[in-house]
């Protein structure tokens, strides 16, 4: 084993001997972490079940035209080639529903024949109705906006709708989402180093007259300062283990709940756990944070030490 190699594994058990002189203390600190660190991972869990959910309902858009009340027949008919050769750079479907099909179809899906016949004229407008294809990407929203504009600019337009628009607010919805989690994590990354901080700053001053010793007998720094990143990286990875756990326990009743919901919409949703890539590299990131707190903790109070 070359002398780099013997010294971290000196180091490491080491810092192995510090957990079990105080499992208690250990495993408190690790329980506090993991609470601050549990949030965070929740939060991750939640929007990586929701991203695949959120990019199924991105479908192509349509648009609905409609006539303004006082606009003919022939002048509703007359916009098609308009209509067409705003759409000819896209796949697009264009449908023209007169009126009294609007109207029969309304019967038809409210089951409120009677009442509707009771108003007397038709109050349906005159419509065109495009399916777009090939516009289901969050980069072909700029187009739609400006296929919309154009469609609105035509003479005798009193409305035109884009049914998708919602899945663009959705769109921004989890964007802040994310923004909200990303702030949120690194205000609880600065806790969780804070607790390590402290952790170590106690170890330090128990140890203290065993580093100074240490220190007369030629001990580099580097030597003594090892096993306290250890005991911090060891501290944030079991912290993070713990709250990835929680995490994943608290699936199941939110499971139960939620299968109750997405049986009405006749969907079989299901929050599942990370998956192993990701939950290695959150791990990665709670031993991070752990050997961050124990740099800044060590490099501040073994300066002391005389």
């Amino acid at each position: 084993m070359s002398p780099w190699l013997r010294q971290h594994h000196f180091a490491f058990k080491a810092a192995l001997g510090t957990v079990r002189k105080s499992p208690g203390s250990f495993l408190f600190n690790v329980l506090v972490v993991a609470l601050a660190l549990t949030l965070p991972f929740a939060g991750i869990t939640l929007l990586d079940n929701v991203k695949p959910l959120s990019e199924q309902l991105s479908v192509d858009p349509e648009i609905s035209l409609f006539m303004r009340e006082d606009a003919s027949r022939a002048d509703a008919e007359a916009l098609a080639p308009q209509v067409r050769n705003i759409l000819s750079g896209s796949r697009a479907e264009v449908a023209f529903v007169p009126r009294e099909q609007a109207l029969a179809s309304l019967k038809e899906r409210s089951g409120l024949g009677d009442v509707l016949d009771t108003l007397g004229d038709n109050p349906l407008p005159d419509s065109y109705v495009m399916k777009l294809d090939g516009f289901a990407s969050a980069g072909a929203a700029a187009e739609v906006d400006i296929i919309t504009e154009q469609l609105r600019a035509l003479p005798g337009v009193d409305t035109v709708q884009v049914d998708s628009s919602w899945v663009k607010r959705l769109a921004a919805l989890l964007g802040i989402l994310r923004l909200a989690l990303l702030l949120l994590a690194v205000t609880l990354g600065i806790v969780v180093i804070a607790v390590v901080f402290n952790t170590i700053r106690l170890q330090v001053l128990t140890q203290k007259e065993e580093i100074s010793v240490a220190k007369l007998l030629g001990a580099t720094n580097d030597f003594i300062h090892r096993p306290f990143y250890y005991t911090g990286a060891l501290l944030g990875l079991a912290a993070g283990a713990v709250a990835l756990g929680v995490v994943a326990l608290a699936l199941n009743p939110l499971n139960k709940a939620i299968a109750q919901f997405a049986q009405l919409y006749g969907s079989n949703f299901q929050l599942l756990p990370l998956g192993g890539l990701e939950s290695a590299g959150l791990l990665a990131i709670s031993a991070g944070l752990g050997l961050i707190g124990a740099l800044l903790s060590v490099r501040r109070h073994l300066a002391r030490v005389r």
